[in-house]
């Protein structure tokens, strides 16, 4: 596990962004090349701990929110490059408490299912082993 810090981004969220979005993807790329063949069987999750509000602050930056993204990377993903899940909208009545992306799932669902995949196991097998379920 790996830990980049810098995306709490109360006020001038912007530049800010732009500058982790850079550095996440300069960092995604190297190891893929330093990876070479062993990439095909390696799965990287992005997460965060939390979500963004929709709506700017007074600052330029957004607080802490309830819905977020997940994203996965790696040689052999079953999906790869599609955006997966129900996108909730962000019209006033199709927010979340009236500030928030609206939560359509959870995301140890889908880690649970890249997982399982990867791994070549039943994803039932995986979630009573991890979770208990």
């Amino acid at each position: 596990m790996l830990e980049l810090g810098g995306w709490d981004t109360h006020n001038n969220q912007e530049p800010r962004l732009k500058r982790q979005f850079a550095q996440l993807d300069k960092g995604l790329v190297a190891l893929k090349e330093e990876l070479g063949e062993e990439w095909d069987d390696t799965l990287v999750i992005i997460a965060t701990e939390f979500g963004r509000t929709v709506k700017q602050n007074g600052t330029q930056g957004t607080d802490h929110g309830t819905a977020s993204v997940l994203l996965f990377a790696g040689g052999r993903l079953p999906q790869g490059g599609k955006v997966l899940g129900e996108w909730p909208g962000l019209k006033e009545n199709q927010l979340y408490q009236g500030r928030d992306l609206k939560p359509t799932s959870n995301t140890f669902d889908w880690i649970s299912q890249h997982l399982a995949y990867h791994w070549d196991t039943n994803v039932n097998t995986l979630n009573r082993a991890v979770r208990g379920v």
